[in-house]
């Protein structure tokens, strides 16, 4: 996909009226983006977009500096995936209506399709903290990636949990990613971009209305093996990111809760209508049928691809390095680290842990040789 491509379906992502089911239905009829930007009114009416939707489409056209739109998003370093990129999450992409267009502030590597979503109420209680941390820190010891939504409690803790366990977590917002909300969380945030990435399908600038985030807890559910209910009521919103979950056909799980307490209700009742009861991380892996490739992931060895990648490897280790000593003990140029170690955090090889520091994220073979070696 081109990046004349890109605008286009950066501007329909800012028009209101036209989602993932419109979208579609836009590009099934004309084949091709840039032509269905274009369209004229009078046939979008006559292939059955309504009014409000055309208007609405019109007035962004009329008004929509798109290569400005594409200047901004590369100035915030900010990262469009869509329904034709080759790296948009294949876990979200099989949900009913995934996002055309998906904002990502940080980075998605191959290892995120190894996920899990943990959530639960804002008001959490001291067992219900306890519970985040234990789990969590289970499930990035086994080098599962930890989705959640930034909010209060349940959410914040167990982001934290995983940064600070040395994992990687994604977060997914109700507004732009330019966005940090609540902005009591703006810290944990701009961690999170260095040990995963902020996720939205709302343009930037996007504030963050009430209304945004049930529908953003499809992309929780969406993006995980499964969802985890720490604990919450009946009606929360927790509640509904486990029911996207099982429309989307993935597992819910939960852990149980206190029966004189109104957070313990949520994941109660999942439990008594057959939702995994869970004590323990193994649980989880179990449920989810990840204790095997969790173990392969761990024991698997990295074979580099090139000499660039073999030599940047003897220097890395589970202790973090920075970028730049990289640069000076190997000798190579600083252009040539940066762009191979990112292309190696993409195929999960290394982690950037912060600050431009990285660590190999598994063992590799030290008898590789280059191709021009032999």
């Amino acid at each position: 996909m081109t990046q004349q491509d890109l605008r286009f379906w950066v501007g329909f992502s800012k028009v209101p009226g036209i989602g993932p089911a419109r979208l579609r239905a836009l590009l099934d009829y004309y084949g091709d983006i840039k032509i269905a930007w274009q369209a004229n009114p009078g046939e979008l009416r006559a292939i059955g977009l309504d009014k409000r939707s055309v208007e609405n489409l019109v007035k962004i056209r009329q008004t929509l500096d798109l290569d400005a739109e594409l200047a901004k998003l590369e100035k915030l370093n900010i990262t469009v995936l869509t329904w034709e990129s080759h790296n948009y999450p294949q876990l979200l992409k099989n949900i009913p209506n995934p996002p055309a267009a998906l904002y990502v502030r940080g980075n998605l590597i191959p290892m995120d399709e190894w996920a899990v979503a943990v959530v639960g109420t804002r008001r959490a209680t001291t067992y219900g903290k306890e519970c985040t941390r234990m789990l969590v820190r289970g499930l990035v010891e086994n080098g599962i990636t930890v989705v959640s939504g930034l909010a209060y409690g349940i959410d914040t803790e167990a982001h934290k949990t995983a940064i600070k366990t040395g994992g990687r977590t994604l977060t997914v917002l109700g507004c732009g990613v330019d966005i940090i909300y609540p902005a009591e969380n703006r810290k944990l945030g701009e961690a999170i971009i260095e040990n995963g990435a902020l996720i939205s399908e709302y343009p930037l600038g996007t504030n963050p209305e009430s209304g945004n985030f049930p529908r953003r807890n499809r992309i929780i559910s969406g993006l995980t093996l499964g969802t985890l209910f720490v604990e919450g009521g009946y009606q929360s919103g927790a509640r509904i990111t486990t029911d996207y979950a099982l429309e989307q056909g993935r597992e819910v799980l939960a852990v149980p809760g206190s029966i004189l307490r109104k957070s313990g209700s949520g994941p109660n009742h999942l439990i008594q209508n057959g939702a995994k009861l869970v004590t323990s991380v193994n649980d989880i892996l179990e449920e989810l049928n990840l204790t095997m490739i969790a173990q392969h992931a761990e024991a698997r060895a990295i074979i580099p691809e090139n000499k660039t990648e073999a030599v940047l490897l003897e220097q890395l280790s589970s202790e973090p390095i920075h970028i730049d000593e990289l640069g000076q003990t190997t000798g190579l140029p600083s252009a040539e680290v940066a762009s191979t170690l990112t292309m190696m955090e993409l195929k999960g090889m290394v982690r950037q842990v912060g600050g431009m520091n990285y660590i190999v994220a598994r063992e590799w073979r030290a008898d590789y040789t280059t191709e021009s070696e032999n």
